[in-house]
């Protein structure tokens, strides 16, 4: 059984972005891309650069999927399962996600 941690209330999550949270140990960062209530949750930490910055890039869509690409490396990995687009050896993990009376929640792993 998944124990869910509350982050924020989707209100607080602009459309058209992402947020990082501490789960744990573990930064996860959390993406809004449209206005409905559709999110997305993978591992905020750029595994080319070490560094916690995945919350902070661009999203984009590419042959039907959504991706974000790492402000600086500009790598992509896929929203919904954190496939690298350019070496899958280098994924990023996805994390459960829900949303509970307007708060988002996820899964500690």
């Amino acid at each position: 059984m998944s124990q869910w941690i509350s982050v924020c209330p989707l209100a607080e999550i602009l459309p058209g972005t992402g947020v990082c949270a501490l789960i744990g140990e573990q930064q996860v960062a959390i993406f809004r891309p449209r206005a409905d209530e559709q999110l997305y949750a993978i591992s905020n930490i750029d595994p080319f650069a070490q560094a916690s910055v995945l919350s902070r890039g661009l999203i984009a869509e590419h042959q039907g999927e959504l991706w974000v690409a790492s402000p600086l490396k500009k790598q992509h990995f896929r929203l919904h399962d954190g496939l690298c687009m350019e070496d899958e050896s280098r994924s990023v993990a996805s994390f459960t996600h829900r949303i509970v009376d307007g708060m988002v929640q996820v899964a500690a792993q």
